[in-house]
């Protein structure tokens, strides 16, 4: 798989004088030249053909002794990812949590990295600083946190290990974590990290989401010694379930814990008046993630963290002569240092400010809406496959379905279209079944774009049944 770049034959000695703009322009031949070159939604072939693609584009080596030039490894390696690439901008990609990112994004993103602001001080990022404290009190506003605040993570991970980490060290006494049996992997990954005894699996109901009088149950049974700290997940990653967040807030706050809603994937319905009532009850959380590289077409990484209260940070407070000096603070020179796990951290938040001041609530709304509509009209059209079953109706935008061919039929349609280079479909398990997930967060598909994919899947299904 072998790109052609014009413009690349530059000698090195000329390449010195290169400037920002040129190389900007060469780097987006070189994805058009990978995109042409791969030619689909992913690279045909198997691991070990994207492997040796690879390693011809490095050549002689990552790190040769004598450089080729900044344009020629520019040009070659941009081209060796994108033919690489698996691509969100392709209708054809759906498998993951993977959105295309809006251009307009993108072209934020490149200056926020030529600019190259740190934002653990204020000498380092000063107009950055005063950006991030007004996104996210613009965010906490839009999720009924008004007067709250946050700072930007590097997605629901960071942003749930973080708020547990607050809402340990706010607790007089022990702890205990309560969340879904179907929950993200990620907050039993920061129990362990934290030091906290395994959370506790709250049981789901019919609907896939936390069964509250279950969760009423637990607390109920639970020493009078420990905090509740309950996770409430809005859009687990295959159903997209959203909990029952008005009950499961009534309940923590009346035993005096703390809620912390993962919105990592279903916080982006807050910008639609169509679906933001999925989200009632978000107002009671004590802290929030959000990951606007999901439903906000961001390029990652674009979490975000929001707090009820602005003094749930006091946990990472710290004062470093170096960085914000008490002095300086007093003149009004503010630093983010206590909001975040990180020192050096780069101005994501520019990309974010300029997609909500360009496209507005209603514009972001409206990408919401054609994607979740988009997994309605995929899941009617799984309904009328006889060969297909879908495992429940769709909350957001993802459409978890089967081949009625069994296990080993749904795994190798899976990567047949894969080495094929034709699709890219996910896999998930439910009752220890193998199924097949559609993540629709391209809101430039089409019904169109949904019939042939699901058209891929069938026919992929025919052939593994073939070679069986």
């Amino acid at each position: 798989m072998t790109a052609v770049i014009p413009g690349t034959t530059t000698p090195a000695a000329e390449q010195a004088g290169s400037d920002l703009p040129a190389l900007v322009a060469l780097s987006l031949a070189a994805l058009a030249a990978g995109r042409a070159a791969r030619g689909g939604p992913v690279p045909a072939g198997e691991p070990a053909q994207v492997a040796a693609d690879v390693d011809a584009a490095l050549g002689e080596g990552v790190l040769p002794e004598v450089g080729s030039g900044e344009r020629a490894a520019l040009a070659g390696l941009v081209a060796a990812v994108a033919a690489g690439a698996a691509d969100p901008a392709d209708p054809m990609c759906a498998a993951h949590l993977h959105c295309p990112p809006l251009p307009v994004a993108v072209a934020a993103d490149l200056a926020a990295s030529a600019l190259n602001q740190s934002l653990d001080s204020w000498d380092q990022a000063p107009a950055a600083t005063v950006l991030e404290e007004r996104v996210v009190a613009a965010l906490a506003g839009l999720a009924g946190l008004r007067g709250g605040s946050g700072v930007l993570t590097t997605g629901g991970t960071g942003s749930t290990y973080t708020a547990l980490l607050l809402a340990r060290d706010a607790a007089a006494g022990p702890v205990r974590l309560y969340a879904s049996a179907a929950a993200h992997f990620s907050v039993e990954r920061a129990a362990h990290l934290l030091g906290l005894p395994r959370v506790v699996a709250v049981p789901l109901g019919e609907d896939q989401a936390m069964d509250a009088a279950a969760l009423a149950a637990l607390l109920r049974a639970a020493p009078a010694t420990e905090r509740p700290v309950v996770v409430a997940t809005a859009g687990t990653t295959d159903l997209g379930s959203i909990d029952p967040l008005p009950a499961i807030g009534q309940l923590v706050s009346a035993a005096g814990g703390w809620l912390h809603v993962d919105a990592a994937y279903g916080g982006g319905v807050l910008f639609s008046d169509r679906r933001r009532s999925l989200l009632a009850g978000i107002e009671r959380a004590d802290s929030v993630s959000l990951d606007l590289h999901k439903f906000g077409w961001q390029p990652a990484a674009a979490g975000v963290l929001l707090t009820r209260d602005a003094a749930a940070f006091a946990p990472l407070a710290r004062r470093a002569a170096y960085l914000n000096p008490a002095d300086d603070e007093a003149a009004d020179y503010p630093s983010l240092l206590g909001r975040s796990l990180r020192t050096t951290r780069r101005a994501d938040v520019l990309k974010v400010a300029v997609t909500l001041r360009a496209l507005g609530r209603s514009g972001l709304g409206a990408l919401v809406d054609t994607c979740c509509d988009l997994a309605g009209y995929a899941a009617a059209r799984v309904c009328s496959e006889p060969l297909l079953e879908l495992a429940a109706d769709p909350v957001l935008s993802s459409v978890v379905f089967r081949h009625r061919g069994g296990d080993a039929v749904n795994a190798g349609l899976r990567r047949r279209l894969l080495r094929e280079g034709r699709a890219v479909v996910g896999r998930t398990e439910l009752a220890g079944q193998v199924f097949l997930k559609l993540t629709l967060l391209n809101p430039a598909a089409t019904p169109a774009d949904v019939d042939a994919l699901l058209d891929l899947v069938l026919a992929a299904a025919r052939a593994e049944e073939g070679a069986s």
